[in-house]
């Protein structure tokens, strides 16, 4: 039989938390950045900003991606759009280069590093602009985005914007995990937070990641997170740490993305960087599904009706926030309480001492 003061502290963790995650979520629809239409602009000023501009993407086995992908970023009148083809086995390489980017033979993978690092070093090497966009190959591009994105770069006076997308999920296997990934941003981080200068106070999306290239240099580019697999979160905090600022904003309808195409795929994506979010250790990622089941699963067994409205609430104002409002997205919603239990395959992987991804295999941190 449990401890009563276990006991205690089960039935009121999962009220606390939804209460926090509530509230913040509340605080990000009024203040958390979209990214929208630039306003009008002298032409001349609008073709020196993007002619500044380096579309950097790192591409693996992606030609299922770049006939969606590439045409949108080819047509925003960036000054290049380099593509580095690492050693890709599908034909990513031609079909780049037919549609018109400027592809980089990748360099073979050096010890230490980590293969999309590796490949954003090489690309940033190449550039030729004074800013450096690095974009995956899976993320969508509406006509002006490149223009948006500038203005917003200028307004908030970031040296490093990054851009969570709009997740475009088709499947319903591709809509059983991804959707967290919103809700940790929106429900978990409150957007004031990113003004205070602590390195700490910092996130970012490496899907669509804006630096001013003095700002890139000072953090030491990616060759500072060589090995890390959470790259982004990282380069976001050694931006701050050597004096720049961080600025992050919803893609909104003009950036979208469809990270992945299956349950499995999913599943071996968000795995892949799972125990470096928990900075390593394994008992605080076991620790952070016990409360996730005890929050969201554990309420349905219980008849615990307050418990289960709030997690669909919350579901429901994260698609709200993020514009995905669409009957199958709202829909997702109903799967609230089963995500612990669709997790599960997730964290068991992060607990694994390798992770593969993409062909190679990564060890991870044994430490904790």
């Amino acid at each position: 039989m449990p401890h009563p003061f276990f006991s205690r502290v089960a039935s009121v963790l999962p009220w606390a938390l939804l209460g926090a995650k509530l509230g913040t979520l509340a605080l990000n629809a009024a203040l958390f950045p979209r990214l929208r239409p630039a306003p009008p602009a002298p032409h001349h000023r609008r073709d020196l900003q993007t002619a500044r501009t380096s579309i950097l993407m790192p591409a693996r086995d992606e030609a299922h991606n770049l006939h969606h992908s590439l045409p949108g970023l080819l047509s925003q009148g960036a000054a290049e759009v380099l593509v580095l083809d690492d050693h890709s086995q599908d034909g990513t390489a031609e079909l780049a280069r037919a549609l018109g980017a400027t592809v980089l033979p990748g360099q073979p993978l050096p010890p230490g590093w980590a293969g999309k690092n590796w490949a954003c070093h090489q690309l940033a090497g190449a550039a030729r602009g004074d800013l450096l966009l690095f974009v995956d190959a899976d993320v969508q591009w509406q006509p002006g985005t490149l223009d948006a994105l500038l203005h917003q770069l200028d307004a908030s006076g970031a040296d490093l914007l990054s851009i969570f997308p709009r997740q475009a999920n088709v499947t319903w296997g591709e809509r059983l995990l991804t959707p967290v990934i919103d809700d940790v941003l929106l429900s978990g981080l409150p957007a004031p937070l990113l003004k205070i200068p602590s390195p700490l106070a910092s996130a970012a999306n490496g899907q669509t990641m804006l630096f001013r290239r003095a700002a890139y240099r000072a953090s030491g580019g990616h060759a500072g997170v060589r090995a890390e697999l959470l790259e982004d979160v990282q380069l976001s905090r050694r931006v701050k740490a050597s004096g720049g600022r961080v600025a992050l904003a919803l893609g909104g309808d003009l950036i979208g993305v469809r990270m992945y195409r299956s349950y499995p795929e999913s599943v071996r994506g968000l795995s892949k960087s799972m125990l470096r979010f928990y900075q390593g250790s394994r008992p605080l990622l076991l620790l952070s599904w016990a409360l996730f089941f005890l929050t969201y699963t554990r309420p349905l067994f219980r008849s615990q009706r307050g418990l289960l409205l709030l997690g669909l609430l919350e579901g429901g104002l994260v698609r709200v926030v993020t514009g995905r409002t669409r009957p199958r997205d709202l829909l997702e919603v109903l799967l609230t309480p089963l995500l612990p239990l669709l997790a599960l395959p997730v964290y068991a992987r992060a607990l694994q001492r390798e992770v593969e991804w993409k062909g190679r295999t990564y060890r991870q941190d044994t430490s904790r």
